[in-house]
C-alpha cells in the first residue's frame, strides 16, 4: 500500500510518500495548479498502479485538490487538524514538512480508526453548497438587520414604528432604500407612497399610507443633522443589501425544493410538477415528510447527511455525527456526568436543533417528549438536543426502510414501548 500525507495550502502543497514497513521515503513540494496536480497523479500511478491501494490523508475534505484525488480513485481520508497537532514533537512546533510526514504515517497505519471520504453525487454536492451558502447568508441577514436597527434607532425612529415587528419585510426595506431619512419620507406625497406600496405588492396601499403618516405624526427624538446626513447612505446601503440577500435566499429555497423532489414546485399550493426520481436527492420525499421540515431546513439536514446514509451503520452513529448523542464521563468514584458532544458536524448540529424546535408546533409526540425533558429539570437547549437525538433515530429508520414519516405510527410505537416498559417493571416487582 502507498501512503500519502499532504499539508495543503493555497499556492503549494507539501506531499510525503511512503510504504508499509518502510515509513516515509520522500517529501516534495507540489504547486497548486492543473499541470502540477496532474503530474502528481501520474507519479502516484507510476509508484502504485492500483488506485485502491493508495491512501491519502490530509486536513480538508473540500477543494480542487480533494476532487482531483477522488477522481483518480484514491482512498481519501480527511482528518481533523487537532489529530495532526497531537502527534507533533513535545514542543508542538508547526512545520509543513513534519505535518505532511505525520499525515503519511497516519495513512500507513491500518489500525488507526479513520473514516474515508465518501464523495457526494452532483445533486448532493450542489445541495450542500447551496444550503451552506444560505446558512451564511442568514447570518449576514441577522448581522445587517441588527446594524440597521441600531442606525434607525439613532437617526430615524419613525421607520421603526412603521416596520413594527417585521423590519426585514421587503416593503419596509424598499421604503428605507428609497427614503433613507425622515425628512425625505415626509416630503413624499400620498400618491407616491401609494404607488410604492402597489409596486411592492402590498395588499392594502391605503392602510400603508395611513400607517406611514401616523408614524411620522408621532413624537420622536430628533438626531443631529450631521449624523442624519452621515447615516442616510448607510441606511440605504443596508436596505439594498438586505433586499438582495432576501431575493437570493428565496431563489435558493426554490432550488432546494427542486433538488429534493427532482422538479420545481408550481401553483399557489406549491405542488411538484412531474417529479423525476432520477434527478432528485435520494430520500428527498422522506425528509420533507417529517413535521417541522420545510424545503430549506429539510435540504440542510439532507445535504449534511449526504446521499449515502448507509455509511451510518446505527442510529447512534448518525446522532454522534449530528452532535445530538450525549457524551458521558465517569472515572473511578467520580459521579456520572452528561455533556454536549463537541466533535460533530456543526452544520447538521445547528439544523437538527432548529428542526427539533420547529417540530414542537407540528408534532404532538415531540411536544410531549420536550415537556417531559423540561419536567426533568433540563434546560431548553438540552431538551431540544434530546428531542433532536430522537428525531435522528426515527429519520435513520425511515431512510433505511425507504418509508415516509407517519405521525400516527410514531405515536403507536411510543405507546407500545411504554406498555412494554411498564410490563417489565411489573414482572420485576
Amino acid at each position: 500500500m502507498l501512503g500519502i500525507g499532504i499539508d495543503w495550502a493555497e499556492e503549494f502543497h507539501i506531499v510525503a510518500l511512503g510504504r508499509m514497513g518502510e515509513g516515509v521515503s520522500e517529501v516534495r513540494r507540489v504547486d497548486h495548479g492543473p499541470a502540477a496536480l496532474a503530474a502528481l497523479v501520474a507519479d502516484i500511478a507510476h509508484l502504485e498502479p492500483d488506485p485502491s491501494e493508495v491512501r491519502v490523508v490530509l486536513e480538508t475534505r473540500h477543494g480542487v485538490l480533494v476532487e482531483t484525488l477522488v477522481d483518480a480513485g484514491y482512498v481519501v481520508v480527511p482528518v481533523n487538524p487537532s489529530l495532526v497537532s497531537q502527534r507533533r514533537n513535545p514542543a508542538r512546533k508547526k512545520d509543513d514538512a513534519e505535518d505532511a510526514r505525520i499525515c503519511c504515517l497516519l495513512a500507513l497505519n491500518r489500525h488507526e480508526r479513520l473514516r474515508p471520504l465518501i464523495p457526494h453525487g452532483e445533486v448532493a454536492a450542489e445541495l450542500r453548497a447551496i444550503t451552506r451558502d444560505d446558512e451564511r447568508a442568514a447570518r449576514d441577514e441577522r448581522r445587517l438587520l441588527n446594524r440597521l436597527r441600531a442606525d434607525l434607532l439613532a437617526v430615524y425612529p419613525a421607520s421603526l414604528a412603521i416596520a413594527g415587528e417585521d423590519l426585514g419585510a421587503p416593503t419596509v426595506l424598499g421604503l428605507l432604500e428609497r427614503w433613507p431619512t425622515q425628512d425625505r419620507l415626509e416630503g413624499a406625497s400620498d400618491q407616491e407612497l401609494s404607488d410604492f406600496a402597489r409596486s411592492a405588492h402590498h395588499g392594502w396601499p391605503d392602510r400603508f399610507v395611513a400607517k406611514v403618516r401616523a408614524a411620522l405624526a408621532d413624537e420622536h427624538f430628533e438626531a443631529r443633522e450631521y449624523l442624519v446626513r452621515a447615516k442616510a447612505d448607510t441606511i440605504a446601503l443596508a436596505a439594498s443589501q438586505l433586499l438582495l440577500l432576501g431575493r437570493q435566499r428565496r431563489s435558493w429555497e426554490r432550488r432546494m425544493g427542486e433538488l429534493l423532489l427532482g422538479t420545481p414546485r408550481t401553483g399557489r399550493d406549491k405542488t411538484p410538477k412531474d417529479p423525476d426520481p432520477g434527478k432528485a436527492f435520494p430520500g428527498g420525499e422522506i425528509y420533507l415528510s417529517f413535521p417541522g421540515l420545510g424545503d430549506r431546513l429539510a435540504a440542510r439536514v439532507a445535504a449534511e447527511i449526504g446521499d449515502h446514509p448507509e455509511q451510518f451503520e446505527t442510529p447512534n452513529s448518525l446522532a454522534c455525527y449530528g452532535g445530538k448523542a450525549p457524551v458521558t464521563r465517569r472515572s473511578g468514584k467520580s459521579q456520572l456526568s452528561v455533556a454536549k458532544r463537541l466533535a460533530a458536524n456543526k452544520h447538521l448540529d445547528s439544523a437538527v436543533q432548529q428542526w427539533a424546535f420547529t417540530s414542537l408546533q407540528y408534532s404532538p409526540w415531540a411536544r410531549a417528549y420536550y415537556d417531559a425533558q423540561r419536567a426533568r429539570n433540563k434546560g431548553h437547549h438540552a431538551a431540544l438536543r434530546a428531542l433532536g437525538n430522537r428525531w435522528l433515530e426515527v429519520l435513520w429508520h425511515c431512510l433505511k426502510n425507504g418509508a415516509l414519516y407517519d405521525e400516527t405510527r410514531r405515536a403507536a410505537d411510543r405507546a407500545l414501548a411504554r406498555r412494554s416498559v411498564a410490563d417489565t417493571a411489573k414482572e420485576a416487582a
